[in-house]
């Protein structure tokens, strides 16, 4: 949970303990004990709201059906719709959602695919890598090997998987990740 949720939190139960504190007598005089019911209180956790500036770009139909084919895969996996904002902002980061070849001489070392995920560290044959379906598999099992990832901000859980250079990075993709996992999620 990240910082600033967490202080907005305890600051809400804090007013509400103040609070309880000091109406709690007076109200217990005016209530009809006799009348008094339970409430029951329901506690929603959100996902954590995007860091920092946000960046979008126009996707082109290449990289909306990339976009589908993370979601497939990430439905294919069990895993929820976070895993998927996650994913998307990470391969917006990585690769602007274009499932990249080999680039010559601007290459990042061996990195490849829309995660530019690289074969010499594991990650696949630079043919699995290539493949959106493959690579997002990959992606999202270094994903759950991340211990609390639905809960951390988005960019420590990219990072925690890409080992990226620039861990900072993924946090501008997010808001635009979680509109387009809104917008195909159910289509």
């Amino acid at each position: 949970m990240n910082t600033i949720f967490r202080k907005s939190m305890l600051s809400v139960a804090g007013l509400a303990f103040a609070g309880g504190v000091f109406a709690g007598p007076i109200a217990a005089h005016a209530a009809n004990p006799v009348d008094a019911k339970p409430v029951a209180v329901a506690v929603q956790s959100a996902a954590p709201k995007p860091q920092g500036d946000q960046s979008h770009i126009t996707l082109n139909d290449e990289q909306t059906a990339n976009v589908k084919a993370i979601i497939a895969a990430t439905k294919k996996a069990g895993l929820p719709e976070r895993a998927a904002v996650i994913s998307i902002a990470t391969s917006l980061q990585e690769s602007k959602l274009e499932n990249l070849g080999h680039l010559g001489d601007a290459n990042d070392h061996d990195s490849l695919g829309l995660f530019q995920q690289r074969p010499t560290s594991g990650w696949g044959t630079p043919e699995q890598i290539t493949d959106p379906a493959y690579s997002t598999t990959a992606f999202l099992k270094g994903l759950r090997q991340v211990d609390g990832w639905q809960d951390m901000a988005l960019t420590d859980a990219a990072q925690t998987v890409q080992v990226s250079a620039y861990p900072d990075a993924y946090a501008q993709w997010e808001q635009q990740a979680t509109d387009l996992v809104a917008q195909h999620w159910n289509s």
